[in-house]
């Protein structure tokens, strides 16, 4: 079990309800500003657009506000040119990190995560020193207690890679393409779930399994996921569950 994916599904239920929630609407919108932006304001014709307008209504994102961002991504209402960076480095530990950033200042968010890294007892790292340990794929969590056999015969035949268990949950894997089909089948089968977005998994994972390095991870991975223009973290740690949670409930 990968346990960066582990910590990403507390992460997504604490969200939900905490003072975070406002910052978080900012991060989906602006995601799906830049989405339009880059391939157009038709939710059908632009997957990744669609995949991100799902995601800010899931998280309860009022509709007006996600359609006033997609007429500043085409242009029809004036907005910000946020660009995409991506930044590289490492956690205590040995844990690697990729960070996506949408920025409209460079050399601001430069200096915001070299702070941020230093701070918190990490590096940065040079492009590509840590991004060929991660892979793009789409990803669905579902509640454990649904029925094997019924998810596998809905997600493989629409393009589910894999179904691993993670203990409490379901984690559907496909290919980033398919993610909006299968979320789709899903819900045309009834069967409901937690969460559905494209991210990044780690291909290898690195073991941590002191709390003191446990705890510093998540520390340093809330420090940079808090800053405005960071839009995810992702790692490739895995950790006992017990000592994830407490690590967790400490950050």
């Amino acid at each position: 079990m990968s346990g960066h994916s582990k910590w990403a599904t507390i992460k997504h239920k604490k969200g939900a309800a905490d003072k975070k929630r406002a910052k978080l609407f900012a991060k989906l919108i602006k995601q799906v500003e830049v989405a339009a932006r880059q391939g157009g304001g038709d939710l059908d014709a632009n997957a990744t657009l669609r995949t991100m307008y799902q995601k800010a209504r899931d998280a309860s994102v009022p509709l007006d506000t996600i359609e006033r961002a997609i007429k500043r991504g085409t242009g029809e209402l004036e907005g910000v040119n946020y660009e995409p960076i991506t930044y590289e480095g490492y956690a205590p530990a040995g844990v690697a990190l990729y960070v996506e950033v949408l920025t409209d200042n460079r050399n601001r968010s430069s200096s915001d995560m070299r702070s941020i890294f230093s701070k918190n007892g990490g590096s940065m790292a040079e492009p590509g020193a840590v991004a060929w340990q991660f892979e793009r794929k789409g990803v669905i969590t579902l509640d454990r207690s649904l029925d094997e056999d019924e998810l596998m015969m809905v997600a493989l035949e629409h393009g589910a890679e894999d179904l691993a268990d993670e203990g409490d949950t379901w984690r559907l894997t496909c290919e980033p393409t398919d993610l909006n089909g299968l979320r789709d089948a899903l819900e045309e089968g009834g069967i409901s779930f937690e969460n559905a977005d494209l991210t990044m998994l780690p291909t290898s994972t690195v073991e941590v399994a002191d709390v003191a390095d446990a705890k510093a991870v998540l520390r340093l991975i809330d420090a940079l996921d808090d800053n405005d223009d960071v839009q995810d973290v992702y790692a490739n740690f895995d950790m006992p569950d017990a000592l994830l949670q407490e690590a967790a409930e400490a950050s």
